[in-house]
This record gives C-alpha cells, structure tokens and sequence, in this order.
C-alpha cells in the first residue's frame, strides 16, 4: 500500500505576503470622486483611509450618553458624600438627600443607556461577560453594583429614620454605604477612562485629563444640588471652592495647551462649547462664590453656573471626539510619533 507524501507547507511569511499581493490585486480602484480630488491635490490619500473610507469611525453616541455621563457622575460622588456625611456624623436628612440623590441618578442611567442602544435586551447582553480590561465592560457592571449598592443603603438610612436602629440595620447601612461610595467613585471617573481607552486622536492625547475632570466635575455638580436644595453649610461651601478652584486648572491646562489633537478643544463647536463650560465651571463659579459667599443667592448661582457647565462640558467632549475622528492626518503623525 502506497501513501501520498504530505507537501511541506509553506512558511508562515510566504503565505502571508502571497495574501497581501492578492488583496493588492483585487481592490477595488476608488471611487471617481476621490481619486479625482486625489488627483488634483484637494484630498490627501491619508485623508481618505482605505477605498475612500475614513480611517477611524466616529462616535455614534446618540444624546443620552452625555447625559448619562453627566448624571452618572453625580450619583456616584453624591453616594461618596452621603458616606463622608455617616462617617463624620453629620445630621440624618444631608444624608437621606444624598442618598437619594444617588439612586435617582441610578435609577435614570440604565434608561438613557437602554434608550442609546435601542432595546433593553442589547444592555443585558453587556452583563453577560466580564472583562476587567475593558472599560465598557468595566462599566456596566459598575453602574448595577452601584445600583444594588445605593439602593441597600436608601432602605436602610430610612429605617434608621424611622427608629429601627438594631445592630443588623446599622450594620448593613455602613457596609451598603462604603460599597455605594467605592462603585460612586468609579462610576464618576470610568466614563473618563472609557473616552481615553480609544484611538480616537482628541481623547487618548488627553486619557490622563479626562479620569480626573469628570471626577472633579461630578463631585461640584452634587455640591451645587445640595447647595440648591437648601444645604447652606461649611462642608458644601468648601467643596465648592476645591471643585472650582481645580476646574479653573484645568480650563487654565486646556487653554495653554496645543498639543497635534487639540484642535477640537479650540475651534469650532466643540472648542467654543467646551470654553464657556469650562469658564462655568471654573472661574465664573470661583468668582462668584468667592465675592458673594456670605449670600444664599451667591451659593446658588455658584452652584447654578457649575452645573450649567458640567453638563455642556459633557456634550462638547464627545462633541470634539467626532470631530477628532475626521482628522486623520493627525491619527498618522501621533502613529509616526509613537514609532520614533
């Protein structure tokens, strides 16, 4: 009985140059609008990717996402005051407001979420992995353990004011509120990983930036709401001037700053939207604390400027990175860069 002798397969490399000489073979030319641009220096070839295509896709992030990173970050930061709140002994209704706070906040976040991606099935298939490298993963299940978190924690500062004070209730108010606090910290400040954790030009140059602002940024936005609602105390008013002193840094950094992607934070819609929310935010709200502090219409314009300004800052980060996105000129000189 004779056998056939097995052919040597060929090296890794040959094959693989033999696919790449085939793929040049068979591409498509552009299409007669391109290369005619192409062709008469109006369009740069690194303008148009690959076939014409653009080389990075931009954002599809519908209204809801910013929205949700705005009021994720209150939530979050709201829970870690409440928790500074039991452990400094400050009065039960700061507290209970907080609280609440939080879980309103938790309770609307899935919403805008499940409205971004169409059905609420698509948001139930994000929890059906866990994958701590990613940072949307990362994310969603941040958002249900805080959920579940904060939830415990209102149940049980309301048996607490309603005189169930038993061991098992306070107990589990401790445990339930220092978890809302560790997951508030990280829904506040992942949004900010998960925009630096992209190719996208405009928001990896500023991944170590943006953690920090969104924190910052949730943490005087549930000041401003508390100092709305009436608490006019030395804890809120401090945490005013903190928050708007390092936001007025930060826009101070922004503006300096004018590095081969920041474009976007500089012109255009994105960069005129991004300098009044940073103004808000930083030096209008500074000022206007810092002269009118002894007047309650002081604090809450204070607390109404800051607010006003997280949320634009918001819209024009995601604004900037779909503009960003177009830019693919600037994708190959950070790519060139990296190389050197």
């Amino acid at each position: 009985m004779t056998t056939t002798p097995k052919t040597k397969p060929k090296a890794t490399e040959e094959r693989l140059e033999e696919i790449r000489e085939s793929a040049r073979r068979e591409a498509p030319p552009p299409p007669p609008d391109i290369a005619v641009n192409i062709a008469t220096g109006a369009l740069k070839p690194s303008q148009t990717g690959y076939y014409g295509l653009p080389l990075l896709k931009p954002p599809t992030w519908t209204w809801e996402v910013p929205l949700y990173f705005f009021l994720g970050g209150i939530s979050g930061m709201a829970a870690c005051i409440a928790f500074a709140a039991l452990v400094f002994g400050a009065p039960t209704n700061l507290i209970r407001f907080a609280l609440w706070m939080g879980l309103i906040g938790a309770s609307i976040c899935p919403a805008l979420l499940i409205a971004d991606l169409g059905r609420p099935l698509r948001f139930l298939n994000m929890l059906r992995v866990f994958k701590w490298r990613s940072a949307m993963s990362m994310g969603s299940w941040i958002l249900v353990g805080f959920s579940g978190c904060v939830f415990v924690s209102v149940v049980g500062i309301e048996l607490v004011a309603r005189g169930y004070s038993y061991t098992i209730v306070i107990v589990g108010l401790w445990l339930a509120q220092g978890a809302a606090a560790l997951t508030g910290l990280l829904l506040a400040s992942y949004t900010g990983v998960l925009l630096g954790a992209t190719a996208n030009p405009v928001w990896n140059q500023n991944r170590k930036l943006l953690p920090a602002h969104f924190l910052t940024s949730g943490l005087g936005g549930a000041v401003g709401i508390l100092e709305l609602a009436g608490f006019l105390i030395p804890a809120t008013q401090i945490l005013g001037f903190v928050t708007s002193g390092i936001e007025t840094g930060i826009e101070i950094l922004l503006t300096v700053r004018k590095g081969v992607a920041d474009k976007p934070l500089h012109h255009g819609v994105s960069g005129r939207t991004l300098r009044v929310a940073g103004m808000l935010e930083g030096p209008a709200a500074l000022v206007i604390r810092a002269i009118w502090h002894a007047e309650p219409w002081g604090r809450y314009a204070a607390a109404s400027c800051f607010l006003l300004g997280a949320l634009m800052s918001r819209y024009a980060w995601i604004w900037a990175g779909r503009e960003s996105s177009h830019d693919a000129t600037t994708l190959f000189a950070l790519e060139r860069g990296k190389k050197a």
